[in-house]
């Protein structure tokens, strides 16, 4: 789920027969079979399976065949599956939390009135009719009012806003043409530092823009088709010639652009620049008025991720017209608020956004984006709410104990690893020691005191909350690190690992059923969330988080033995990825996706030695005729149950450092226990020779 990019993925990635086709017998219902089944439920999906699919041909389509053969997408998503069933439940618990949070008159200034008008602002359908374009005016006049390249850079500085995501922040991709992402510095972990980023692009990323290949071009077409229609609606004159210039400026933007992978060598963007020197080091943009708009003019150094980008991106805006500047700006205000305006803008939005570029039939209802809205503004003040009802200290406690087992496994299985030197085994096991964990909410929330929240100002309430968000972003500059800081809500079904800080976040609404069921068998839970904290452990060891020590610095703690290795069984993952297939002429690209690749693999390996470990050296239940290590793979491959729309599946593959949910499922090949649990045979699609299996950590 891209991070500093590491994560499992948020987004829903993405009839039976005999048991004969199993080519591993079930064992024999014990007599404590159907006793364990009664107080322990097996916690996997016997009914979603295809038995008629052989495990070794294609474990996924075994452990998911039946379900996908009868699920429907919902009209108004891009995909379905597991994480999607999760995030319904998390949806209707904030559906009843915002409503209730305007019950009985809260006070002014409380979150509680915070929420509910931040809801009641964004639901005003006839209010926002009304209002017209009238709430952005103030923005496109001051854009209208550029008369010179000092003029633009104050503008463009005043418009830099922060990447809170720690997903995505190594491929930032806004519509303001930099991104700020705030962490600690690589080689001073002690202090916040700010990072600019490369942006700019109103499609999805440069890949949009530069491939050649039929639906890319068709893409292009209908994204300029698209500029020109906002346009027109707002009243802009010649609007098609500028929808055209539009969209060649976006183009030079996408070919100045790093790509994905350039953009998460850590070893490339490390590039600490005071101030003052961006105007030596990058050329053609006023750095000193940006800075001074974007209220970073006293820093001493800002890091430059993208440098080639960055210097890309400031010539372009020395070489082209500023007129052209100007319309550009005039289209991204009008498309970055496009949901908060009149209905004839939201739907041109979402005909782009959602349906042609991920194949969405229809635009989700007003009230499940109004509470998107709400938790993307009002995140923590929403899940301070959330945890307090649903989310009991039992499960807090049971996901705990989870954790430390499965970092004590990780501990011992750096102590197995035959071909890590002692001296790399003792920086490893250093930095495992080090890893905070937090589960389920953070132990400080976030003070919303300062953010105005209006019940008659829809739009001003998000752009002021941007900029809450920014200053917000910018006190940590120059602070010391908090290691304790959460990147995500309790709400948000996901999960991430953030190797600078090494530090964990496993949020409320992802510990949930099917992923976690405290009153399911052992062996579901630890495939299911035990196998996604094991992945998000391994992050902090994979082909990137193995670039950083215990205490979050860029550092070299490899032996060049031990980093031959690591490499080379990392290059192997590399080639299994690359030769799936997506869609026809699609592959997965191994390389883009090695990171995420890495940690499936860790991360399951060691969630399977916790999973062992936890039984006491006792043998684990048969459940429904399933064998506890059946179960435990079983779990692990319908946790990455999903079906997605061929577009949607289009723009994952290009723009996501994680594989298709399917491809996720097959990581089992490269288990050991998973060829004795169900006995693959050579021949196979999946099988591997065991030297070709790739065993990392």
């Amino acid at each position: 789920m891209q991070r500093i990019r590491w994560v499992v993925t948020a987004a829903v990635l993405c009839g039976s027969s005999a048991w004969a086709a199993t080519p591993a017998a079930p064992p024999q219902a014990s007599a404590n079979d159907a006793a364990a089944h009664g107080t322990r439920p097996a916690g996997v999906d016997l009914a979603g399976m295809d038995r008629s699919v052989k495990p070794g041909d294609d474990f996924d389509g075994y452990a998911n065949g039946g379900w996908r053969k009868t699920a429907v997408i919902p009209a108004d998503r891009s995909s379905t599956g597991i994480f999607f069933q999760v995030f319904q439940k998390a949806e209707k618990r904030n559906a009843e939390l915002i409503r209730d949070a305007g019950a009985g008159s809260p006070a002014e200034g409380s979150n509680a009135r915070k929420i509910a008008d931040y809801y009641a602002a964004f639901m005003d359908e006839a209010g926002i009719e009304k209002n017209g374009l009238g709430p952005l005016k103030p923005e496109l006049a001051k854009i209208a009012a550029i008369q010179s390249p000092t003029d633009l850079a104050r503008v463009l500085g005043d418009g830099l806003r922060a990447d809170v995501d720690p997903i995505n922040a190594t491929h930032f991709n806004t519509e303001h043409l930099f991104g700020l992402f705030v962490t600690q510095g690589m080689t001073d972990p002690s202090h916040d530092v700010a990072y600019l980023l490369q942006g700019g692009l109103g499609m999805p990323n440069r890949d949009y823009y530069l491939a050649t290949d039929k639906d890319m071009v068709a893409f292009r077409a209908k994204y300029q088709a698209y500029i020109a229609a906002q346009l027109k609606l707002a009243g802009v004159a010649d609007a098609d010639t500028k929808a055209k210039t539009i969209l060649e400026l976006e183009t030079k933007i996408a070919k100045a652009q790093a790509s994905l992978v350039e953009s998460e060598d850590v070893h490339k963007a490390n590039n600490p620049w005071p101030p003052d020197a961006f105007a030596k080091n990058a050329p053609g943009l006023d750095w000193a008025t940006y800075f001074k708009a974007a209220d970073l003019a006293g820093q001493k150094q800002i890091v430059a991720w993208q440098p080639d980008a960055i210097r890309g991106l400031s010539a372009l805006v020395a070489s082209e017209p500023l007129q052209t500047w100007k319309d550009y700006l005039t289209f991204h205000a009008i498309n970055h608020s496009a949901g908060l305006l009149p209905k004839a803008y939201a739907d041109l939005s979402f005909g782009l956004y959602d349906h042609t570029l991920q194949g969405t039939p229809k635009q989700r209802d007003r009230w499940k984006r109004a509470i998107g809205a709400t938790n993307a503004d009002l995140g923590d003040a929403v899940g301070q709410l959330y945890v307090k009802r649903y989310f009991p200290a039992s499960s807090k406690a049971q996901v705990q104990q989870m954790v430390s087992n499965i970092l004590a496994a990780f501990d011992e299985r750096v102590d197995s690893l035959d071909w890590m030197t002692a001296a790399t085994k003792q920086k490893a096991k250093a930095k495992i020691a080090t890893i905070k964990v937090g589960v389920g909410y953070p132990e400080t929330w976030r003070d919303y005191a300062s953010l105005e929240i209006r019940r008659d100002d829809p739009l001003d309430n998000q752009l002021r909350a941007e900029k809450y968000e920014y200053q917000h972003q910018l006190a940590k500059l120059g602070q010391p690190v908090d290691r304790g800081e959460w990147w995500m809500t309790p709400q948000t079904v996901n999960a991430v690992n953030l190797p600078l800080q090494n530090a964990l976040n496993f949020p409320a609404a992802i510990l949930e059923a099917p992923f976690f069921d405290p009153k399911a068998d052992a062996a579901s839970n630890y495939g299911s969330i035990g196998a996604v904290i094991g992945h998000e452990i391994s992050h902090s060891f994979d082909n990137t988080g193995a670039e950083f020590d215990a205490e979050g610095r860029l550092a070299n703690w490899w032996t060049p033995d031990d980093e031959a290795h690591f490499k080379a069984a990392g290059q192997r993952l590399v080639e299994q990825y690359s030769a799936y297939e997506a869609l026809p002429g699609l592959p997965v690209n191994g390389q883009q996706t090695l990171g995420e690749n890495i940690a499936d693999v860790s991360g399951l390996t060691i969630a399977y030695a916790a999973y062992h470990k936890s039984l006491g050296g006792k043998p684990a239940a048969v459940i429904k005729a399933l064998s506890g290590d059946q179960r435990f793979f079983l779990a692990f491959a319908q946790s990455w149950r999903s079906k997605t729309r061929d577009a949607a599946l289009r723009q994952q593959v290009v723009t996501d450092g994680h594989a298709p949910g399917r491809f996720r499922a097959q990581t089992v090949r490269n288990i050991d226990a998973w060829y004795d649990a169900y006995a693959p045979k050579p021949g196979q699609a999946l099988y591997l020779d065991p030297k070709a299996r790739v065993r990392i950590w």
